[in-house]
């Protein structure tokens, strides 16, 4: 009996979390043959299978760049011929690419994991000037013709698959949402484990996220030093590396926030803020947290949000498209955005910050007030916080991934059928 051998395809299994649901499925996908392809790198997660790394590495370059793609072209088209796969798997608009222009027999199954609406309107490459609006709507003339040539998207959330119809012209029966995987035991016994020393002598809310303008952080630090005249001993802890880093890091210091930057200062109890980039186990660190505090002005589905809630600490998110709302409040309208603090089921959902680069010379914004009160209301109340973190551990259960790996063998198998 011939096996059945899945491809999955990612640009690199380097930090971020598409990377890391990729991994969970090769290592919750039993029954199967696995070959991983990434463009370039290595792997900072575990997984289970046959990585082939067709060693492109992505550059500015235009001659590089057509390079590039003529190389991941003929490389992906001959592993695609040489072996019988009853199914490609892509993650990222690079990799789905890719898979769509090489199909060959198998079914072709693309994972989408952000609002390409919300990504085209936040870049400001394709946003501004006469210019960008036509790479922008050439841009969305090509996401539609190559969506068309996939047999399946799959969507992380509610949001994404109603993008994918209604702006991108998806039919709705090759759209299938699934949510993402969570190894919620795996997850529980790394927040067991203990930080640095430091971070055991003072109360701390915290973010994680990449430093973009996506994530919103400024808006947090600005949120943060407001706070600080209430809670003089309360410090904020930002996990994460990104383009935005110097930005932020100065920022933070023009607001006068004592401030360690993780490639830089000597780590002790003396700063306000504490910029700590990538940590393989960020758990221990969401663990002890007073908060989990989520700025984001889109996304798509958050996996910080989720496994902070794993984690069993309350969870302050922004209302953004999209995820965020169908996390905590799954009961209501994924389409509905709340313009106050809505104390959800299983969290609070907020306002979505302005997303204007914003100097300590300026007041707060009316959205940063409503976020500033909210904050402080749940430092104040021991017993909202308990509330909100036995309801973050109970709704994460639900993206155990147990569950979410058995809609993907029944999207698998029913498409292969």
């Amino acid at each position: 009996m011939e096996s059945k051998r899945i491809l999955f395809i990612i640009p690199t299994l380097k930090k971020g979390g598409a990377e890391r649901v990729l991994s969970i499925l090769t290592l919750h996908l039993n029954g199967y043959e696995k070959d991983i392809v990434i463009f370039e790198g290595g792997a900072d997660y575990f997984f289970k299978g046959n990585l082939i790394n067709l060693n492109t590495k992505a550059s500015q370059n235009i001659l590089l760049k057509l390079k590039n793609l003529i190389v991941r072209y003929l490389k992906l088209s001959k592993i695609k011929n040489q072996s019988h796969y009853i199914a490609s798997i892509s993650f990222l608009d690079n990799a789905n690419f890719f898979n769509i222009i090489t199909k060959k027999r198998e079914k072709t199954i693309i994972s989408v994991r952000s609002n390409p609406k919300e990504n085209l309107a936040n870049n400001p490459f394709y946003s501004t000037g006469i210019k960008g609006k036509f790479i922008r709507l050439t841009y969305s003339y090509i996401l539609k013709k190559l969506f068309k040539k996939t047999d399946l998207c799959i969507a992380v959330s509610k949001g994404v698959a109603n993008s994918l119809s209604e702006d991108f012209s998806i039919d709705k029966n090759k759209i299938k949402v699934i949510y993402n995987p969570y190894p919620i035991e795996e997850i529980e016994e790394k927040a067991k484990e203990e930080p640095e020393k430091i971070f055991k002598t003072f109360p701390y809310i915290i973010t994680v996220g990449r430093l973009t303008k996506q994530k919103g952080q400024w808006h947090l630090l600005r949120i943060f030093k407001e706070l600080k005249k209430d809670f003089p001993n309360l410090r904020l802890l930002i996990l994460g590396e990104g383009e935005l880093k110097e930005y932020l890091y100065n920022l933070s210091l023009n607001l006068g926030l004592k401030t360690y930057l993780w490639e830089k200062d000597n780590l002790d109890e003396n700063f306000d803020v504490y910029f700590l980039g990538f940590k393989k186990n960020p758990f221990k660190y969401i663990s002890k947290a007073k908060l989990f505090v989520f700025p984001s002005l889109w996304e798509g589905f958050p996996n910080a949000l989720v496994e902070a809630m794993v984690c069993g600490v309350p969870v302050i998110s922004s209302d953004c498209r999209s995820g965020p709302r169908e996390i905590l409040a799954p009961d209501t309208d994924f389409k509905y955005q709340t313009q106050e603090s809505e104390f959800a089921k299983y969290g609070v959902l907020m306002p979505v910050l302005e997303g204007e680069f914003l100097s300590k010379k300026e007041p707060l914004t009316i959205v940063e007030k409503i976020w500033l009160e909210t904050i402080k209301n749940f430092l104040l109340k021991n017993t909202l916080r308990e509330h909100y973190a036995f309801k973050a551990k109970e709704r994460a259960l639900d993206f155990h991934v147990k569950n979410i790996v058995k809609k993907w063998i029944e999207i698998i198998e029913k498409e292969v059928d």
